[in-house]
């Protein structure tokens, strides 16, 4: 357990200015305080960072215009793709944001983060996180040289993203990056978090990640000793599979757990089926503290944020979500929650 005290310190050794502690929320889990519910009130702005939900996200900004937005807009967090391209068509060869099939931008990898940095510097009340999404182990080892000038300077989170696993389900889905050269190229980024997913479709309202993805997931994190790395993980989620896939993942954050800090990022496309009841209750079992939401306006709005952006586990009095014992209150809890889910819609 960490108290409270401990928390600057902690952040000056990852690199992260103790005036951004409200960052922190984007590069780990929460950490474990000591409370009270007499002294909770000391602790609410710790409480409010560390809800994941509230983090804003600025989505597939691969060209200049989005990034000019996104920069001056409300967000915490610039999600990014990046190919092998060439910028205006006339460019070597080299890193660019765009998501395939494209393969020309206005925007290449180099110039992104060297705006991401610049804005920080100047913006540090206004600090913005990256993940990077990258979509072939090329591109990715093409930008492994950039990244390694880059990730040791920054101040604030960095994600590195690839969908190494196949997922089992139906429908057509692009090949997905070698899992042991990626994880093997973040191996050397003990900063930045690892952001490992499935590659998916779009699919049936019922379709959901099997026993054989989480098996897949487990087995690539343990042969590449990502659990012994010390690095946080997140498991970017497709939110239709997701809301059908409670069990499966419980267990594999159960299983992460006991090695890396872990979370779960729900992201979709805009014309995905979801069923947003299901995705309610797979985040109020999870709790606000092991989420992060990026997906379109659209379905945000039909999911019961107001509640769910309240820590659940604080009102019930039990401390952050975080540890087992909360997943096994939740297992036993998780039907009498999502009736006042579905009673808040009536």
């Amino acid at each position: 357990m960490l108290h409270e005290e401990a928390v600057p310190a902690l952040f000056h050794k990852l690199n992260v200015p103790s005036t951004s502690v409200a960052m922190s929320k984007l590069m780990y889990p929460p950490l474990e305080t000591e409370s009270s519910v007499n002294g909770r009130g000391k602790n609410i702005e710790k409480e409010r960072a560390h809800n994941l939900l509230t983090v804003k996200w600025a989505h597939a900004i691969n060209c200049q215009q989005l990034l000019d937005e996104a920069l001056n807009g409300d967000y915490d967090m610039i999600e990014a793709d990046i190919v092998l391209g060439k910028v205006f068509n006339n460019s070597p060869v080299m890193p660019i944001m765009a998501h395939p099939p494209l393969t020309s931008s206005d925007l290449s990898l180099d110039s992104f983060l060297l705006q991401i940095k610049l804005f920080n510097l100047n913006n540090p009340i206004k600090m913005k996180g990256v993940k990077l999404d990258f979509k072939s182990i090329d591109v990715f080892e093409g930008a492994l040289d950039t990244l390694k000038l880059v990730i040791p300077e920054m101040t604030y989170p960095v994600w590195l993203n690839a969908d190494i696993i196949e997922h089992t389900g139906k429908g057509i889905r692009a090949k997905p990056v070698n899992p042991k050269r990626f994880l093997a190229g973040c191996m050397q980024f003990k900063k930045a978090v690892l952001s490992i997913g499935w590659t998916t479709s779009e699919g049936p309202i019922e379709d959901s990640y099997t026993p054989d993805d989480i098996t897949a997931m487990l087995t690539v994190i343990k042969e590449n000793k990502i659990d012994e790395s010390g690095l946080s993980i997140t498991f970017p989620v497709r939110a239709g599979l997701a809301a059908n896939s409670q069990k499966v993942l419980h267990d594999l954050i159960r299983q992460v757990e006991v090695t890396n800090r872990c979370t779960i990022t729900i992201w979709s496309a805009p014309s995905d089926c979801v069923d947003t009841e299901k995705l309610d209750e797979l985040i109020l079992f999870f709790g606000p503290n092991r989420v992060y939401l990026d997906v379109p306006a659209a379905l945000e709005n039909q999911l019961n944020l107001p509640g769910l952006r309240t820590n659940v586990c604080n009102s019930l009095g039990v401390g952050p979500c975080t540890s087992l014992l909360y997943f096994s209150l939740a297992s036993i809890g998780v039907i009498l929650i999502s009736l006042l889910v579905k009673k808040s819609r009536i």
